[in-house]
């Protein structure tokens, strides 16, 4: 009878006559609920900085990037886009590699794309840029694409060497 006779009075005078404290489903929270009533926050994401490269789509001539057409073998870093000078995943040495670990801050991550193939290159090359402490990560260009940009969306700092794919292809 007691339970009956608190269940008619209001959640405050439940909570005073030491009845259940949790509000019931149909308890609408107020000011007076004390630690119970919290205010709801909205926050608006920022669009993602203009800085940021994205690569849209590539072709056998070169990759269009964050809206901007690059022809032939291109060097995408953190905030700039580069011709690379390589013809081939052949070319891939040192000294075309170079430019990655003079970057500062220093890339956490190299992607390189070989083209329509994932091509082996030279195991000295490789090492040299992972003693740098830059990760690197060889793969087919159209895989490399998307592997940067998965990158970059997580907000890693990564940069890209990437040699177009002799195939013809539309676009991501």
């Amino acid at each position: 009878m007691a339970v009956a006779a608190l269940r008619l009075l209001g959640p405050a005078a439940r909570r005073a006559a030491g009845g259940y404290g949790a509000p019931c489903r149909s308890h609408r929270l107020t000011p007076a609920d004390d630690e119970l009533y919290q205010r709801t926050r909205v926050t608006v994401l920022q669009p993602d900085s203009p800085n940021t490269m994205f690569i849209e789509g590539y072709t056998s001539r070169g990759f269009t990037i964050s809206g901007d057409l690059v022809v032939g073998p291109c060097a995408i870093l953190p905030r700039a886009i580069l011709q690379w000078n390589v013809g081939s995943y052949r070319d891939i040495s040192n000294e075309s590699l170079s430019l990655f670990r003079l970057l500062e801050p220093q890339i956490e991550i190299l992607v390189l794309g070989t083209g329509d193939r994932v091509e082996r290159l030279h195991p000295a090359v490789l090492k040299q840029i992972r003693e740098c402490g830059i990760a690197v990560e060889v793969q087919d260009t159209p895989n490399a694409c998307a592997t940067f940009n998965f990158l970059t969306s997580e907000k890693r700092l990564a940069a890209a060497g990437l040699i177009p794919p002799r195939g013809t292809y539309t676009g991501m």
